[in-house]
């Protein structure tokens, strides 16, 4: 897992930034792909973004609105815009913190330790916020999945299949298995409360254009593709 999501078009100050950071023991990644910085996040899953402002294609407010979508992860702005209106917005579209360039990197250190802290000490239990497969997102803290722009909740059954499901991807997966990993959750489940819970989740993909996104394979299990 990414510690740090650099987003920043600056290219030597994103790379100052992340050399940085590295020299304090974090896993770093800088952005690669301005238009599509969403499917970038997601797919690093990283434990906090750092945001500029003035960017290609869409401003820093856009993104943190498109990642707010699917991720709680913290977001700081580090942007040269220091007017209070900029630092409203920043907070408004959901950001954790904003810091004027330019800044000292102890306190851009700080601020991300600081939040850091404050973010992960009370959920240190939680390895994988999402889990990503082609188009489709499993958010594991808020029990829903998504897919393109829609969204669905899960029951907690639910949630538990379509993990293992997404964690097993393009893999079948027995009944037996997804039953032993009920069972271990201390939350015992028939073959045939499987099949009703395994229809109901279905129809839920379907309701957000799943169509066919599980699929029984007889005699074996199930797959998703």
């Amino acid at each position: 897992m990414t510690d740090i999501f650099i987003v920043e078009d600056d290219n030597a100050l994103s790379r100052e930034i992340s050399l940085t950071l590295s020299k304090w023991g974090y896993s770093v990644c800088e952005v690669r792909n301005f238009e599509n910085i969403t499917d970038e996040v997601l797919e690093k899953n990283p434990k906090l973004v750092l945001m500029d402002i003035n960017l290609p294609c869409y401003d820093g407010f856009y993104w943190c609105l498109q990642i707010r979508n699917f991720l709680k992860v913290p977001i700081i702005f580090i942007s040269s815009r220091d007017n209070d209106m900029d630092i409203i917005m920043s907070i408004n579209m959901g950001g954790d913190d904003y810091i004027t360039k330019p800044f000292s990197p102890q306190i851009l250190v700080a601020k991300i330790q600081a939040i850091l802290r404050r973010t992960y000490s009370y959920n240190s239990d939680i390895k994988n916020e999402i889990i990503k497969f082609k188009d489709v997102i499993l958010n594991i803290v808020e029990g829903k999945i998504y897919y393109k722009n829609k969204n669905t909740d899960l029951t907690k059954n639910e949630l538990k299949i379509m993990k293992i499901l997404m964690e097993n991807q393009e893999k079948i997966v027995s009944r037996e298995e997804i039953i032993e990993n009920l069972w271990y959750s201390e939350e015992f489940i028939s073959e045939n409360t499987l099949t009703v819970n395994i229809n109901r989740l279905r129809k839920k993909l379907e309701s957000i254009g799943l169509e066919e996104f599980i699929l029984t394979k007889k005699g074996h299990g199930y797959i998703i593709k």
